[in-house]
């Protein structure tokens, strides 16, 4: 190889191979960038259910490909379904759905670290006539899914597992027994909104249906509950919610309807953040006008930090772009002001600490408690992470808080194999020159090409695909 054609090669970024060491971009100039974002893979693997539920085929579109709706998808071919990428585009697909107990047989389904697929899976599994054992990768061992599988038992579905009681974990054995009973259920889903989604997404296909009830006293993540009810409402199924904290699913056909998915707004934080730390300018396409996203409280979480949100609609369509800017002093120096208290982020968490160890001021982070059983207990992670800095923060058995105005140290940051801790990792590496973040790679998780397109915004491009 020429020398000049090695001195290009030097300068396309690479994926690391999974557990490598990644060296974070790191930036002393104000990013100035379009980004295009993928699917949202809460939607993907919520519609890709509702498809392989329904009792007509389907398209999806703008479908997220990554190893969350990798296994979904697997999931629920191993159970009936088939997914037919239209024009060889995997994006887009043409779906045709179960034949609703008429899968028999021994099935096993990996459900490697994704909450979703773990989670709804065993209620799909229950409508068919088949014995489906469900694993995962070890680290999914420790998230919780009891108070789903409590519900489903209370439902009349059969499941087993070996050295459990009560069974609350991965790997367990759901034996399909065709349409279970349904009915009413009483479930804790503090842990988790997903536990009270995975019920909703299946209670239609219930003899009697679901009538479900959270019996705890806070429900994290109540978009994401917003969210399935909305699917499942596009989908034809009535769900009623007579009460707070109950949800009335009534049995009957699932007529899934060709569909769009949003872009992931999750997924935009740590670009949209980018704009904050470096003092610049990033915008979002195809921000939906209307969404049960959460990733959509960004408009409000990042003018806390002293940014400036602008969204401007695109006429005719029910979408627009939303734009992030950050300030920078005379000097040239990011501002990054305290956001005080902010509530209720879930996932949106790592990427706030992110600004909070950054900011000059106080944020105190509350109410994310149920972070605990995600993919790591993020919480305690976080801390972690920010002693390796240089940094003590206060951890509480449902808040962080951070006094700001830290100076930080560069040093090699772990991922936990969790893609937000991931990208908080890259977020640090920004500001912090010398900043190594160990498994980058486990951001396929949702975002496959992240550590590419994180290069890019970094060495300064104008337009990246996320």
């Amino acid at each position: 190889m020429s020398p000049n054609l090695m001195k290009e090669a030097l300068l396309v970024p690479m994926t690391p191979a999974p557990g490598e060491a990644w060296p974070a971009p790191f930036t002393t100039q104000p990013v100035n960038a379009t980004v295009a974002l993928p699917g949202s893979k809460s939607l993907t693997n919520r519609h890709l259910v509702l498809a392989a539920l329904s009792q007509q085929p389907s398209r999806l579109s703008g479908v997220l490909v990554s190893r969350d709706t990798d296994l979904m998808i697997e999931a629920l071919t191993a159970l009936g379904a088939q997914f037919t990428p239209v024009d060889n585009d995997p994006t887009v697909l043409d779906v045709t759905p179960i034949s609703l107990g008429a899968t028999t047989g021994q099935i096993t389904i990996d459900a490697g670290l994704a909450g979703t697929v773990m989670r709804f899976i065993p209620g799909v599994a229950a409508t068919t006539n088949a014995t489906v054992l469900i694993d995962g990768d070890e680290q999914s061992y420790a998230r919780p899914m009891g108070p789903v599988i409590d519900g489903l038992l209370q439902a009349g579905v059969h499941i087993t597992a070996q050295d459990q009681e009560p069974i609350g974990r991965l790997p367990l054995t759901v034996h399909g027994q065709g349409s279970p009973a349904g009915g009413a259920v009483a479930i804790d889903s503090g842990g988790s909104s997903q536990f009270v989604s995975a019920l909703l997404l299946v209670g239609a296909t219930f003899t009697n249906g679901l009538d479900i009830r959270h019996t705890g006293e806070h429900t994290p993540s109540p978009e994401h509950i917003d969210m399935t009810v909305k699917v499942l409402e596009a989908a034809g199924v009535v769900v009623h919610t007579p009460e707070p904290n109950r949800w009335v699913v009534e049995p009957g056909p699932i007529t899934a309807v060709d569909t769009a998915v949003e872009p992931d707004l999750s997924n935009a934080g740590p670009y949209l953040a980018a704009a904050v730390i470096t003092g610049g300018a990033v915008t979002v396409p195809y921000w939906p006008l209307e969404t049960t996203q959460i990733g959509d409280r960004w408009r409000q979480i990042l003018p806390a930090f002293g940014a400036t949100v602008t969204f401007d609609p695109v006429p005719g369509t029910d979408y627009g772009n939303l734009t992030v800017s950050g300030t920078r002093t005379a000097a040239g120096r990011p501002v990054l002001t305290g956001a005080g208290e902010l509530e209720n982020l879930a996932e949106l968490t790592p990427t706030t600490a992110a600004l909070a160890l950054l900011a000059d001021g106080e944020t105190r982070l509350t109410k994310i408690g149920h972070l605990r059983g995600h993919e790591t207990d993020r919480l305690t992670a976080l801390r972690t992470e920010a002693q390796k800095l240089g940094v003590t923060i206060d951890e509480g058995p449902d808040y962080l808080t951070f006094s700001g105005g830290y100076e930080l140290h560069p040093a090699t940051l772990e991922s936990y194999a969790d893609h937000r801790m991931a990208t908080f990792g890259a977020l640090i590496g920004l500001a912090v020159d010398g900043t190594v973040v160990t498994d980058v790679a486990t951001t396929a998780k949702t975002m496959p090409d992240f550590p590419i397109a994180w290069a890019k915004l970094a060495a300064g491009e104008g337009r990246i695909r996320a």
